[in-house]
């Protein structure tokens, strides 16, 4: 058992934390911004609450975040009351949040101007993933912090890996949103054109997600896609922070990606079409507007 600080318990720290205490049975502090969450979750699962990140990660061996974006992390690490103002020496600051690699090396200097470990460990699995513990952590960092940290995040994990450097683990985050932002939209235009020939939906997939155009997606959301139900999932507005993210690296590292920054457009419309917490899925909906 470890002394644990979880900060940031929204749809997806809300059951990550959860499961560092009961599955992995460590001491568990939390913090939210909205001390009302922090309150619930210590009902819920029987941890604590601090008032502030620096007071929920004092004395901590490990401290995760999982906030909104790169402002929020600085705020809840190096801002006022930030948890690298508590962090003893020797403990090690994870890092969940869908961020920037810039930001990751920023963090792992000012965590090691402390004496502090730090591992960008972004995740994929979405809420389902976090609520039922088997999200994909991705994490960058060094390989003897990792091998420290990692018995720890495998309670809220199914698949935990070293990417490289600090930085990797973001970078392979980007990767991994790149790849969803095509596939959906391949998956939509598919659904879009078989609704237009008339094919039943349902026995179409049936048989073709048994082959090579099979993914996570078609299997899924398929059935929610062909019955225009959006209301759940990974949000729009969310997706497009972290494209905005993938595409300014881009443009830091030199990749072309035409179809990443054109799919960012096409989100772009579904929030015009009042989309913004409609799921990723939601880009058949653009298709079909009239």
């Amino acid at each position: 058992m470890a002394k644990v600080a979880f900060i940031g318990l929204g749809v997806m720290g809300f059951p990550m934390a959860g499961h560092l205490k009961q599955k992995g049975g460590h001491d568990v502090s939390v913090y939210n911004r909205t001390a009302a969450k922090a309150a619930d979750w210590a009902a819920k699962f029987g941890g604590t609450t601090g008032a502030t990140p620096a007071e929920a990660a004092k004395d901590a061996d490990f401290v995760f975040t999982c906030v909104g974006n790169d402002d929020d992390l600085r705020s809840v690490t190096t801002g006022e009351n930030g948890v690298l103002s508590a962090m003893k020496s020797g403990a090690i600051l994870i890092d969940n949040t869908t961020a920037s690699a810039e930001v990751a090396r920023e963090l792992d200097a000012a965590a090691k101007e402390r004496g502090v470990h730090f591992i960008d460990a972004p995740v994929s699995g979405g809420q389902a993933g976090a609520e039922n513990g088997v999200l994909t952590v991705m994490c960058g960092g060094d390989q003897a912090v990792f091998d420290k940290a990692k018995p720890v995040i495998d309670a809220y994990a199914r698949m935990v890996g070293l990417m490289g450097p600090v930085g990797s683990g973001q970078l392979t985050k980007m990767m991994n949103q790149i790849c969803i932002a095509g596939i959906v939209q391949g998956l939509s235009e598919a659904i879009h054109f078989g609704k237009q020939s008339g094919l039943d939906i349902e026995t179409v997939v049936d048989v073709i997600s048994k082959g090579a155009a099979g993914s996570w997606q078609m299997e899924n959301r398929h059935k929610t896609m062909d019955q225009g139900k959006y209301d759940f999932g990974f949000a729009v507005d969310w997706m497009r922070k972290d494209l905005d993210i993938v595409l300014t690296e881009a443009r830091r590292n030199g990749a072309k990606l035409p179809l990443t920054a054109l799919v960012d457009q096409f989100y772009g419309d579904v929030q015009a079409m009042g989309g913004n917490r409609w799921d990723t899925s939601s880009l058949l909906a653009r298709l079909e507007r009239k």
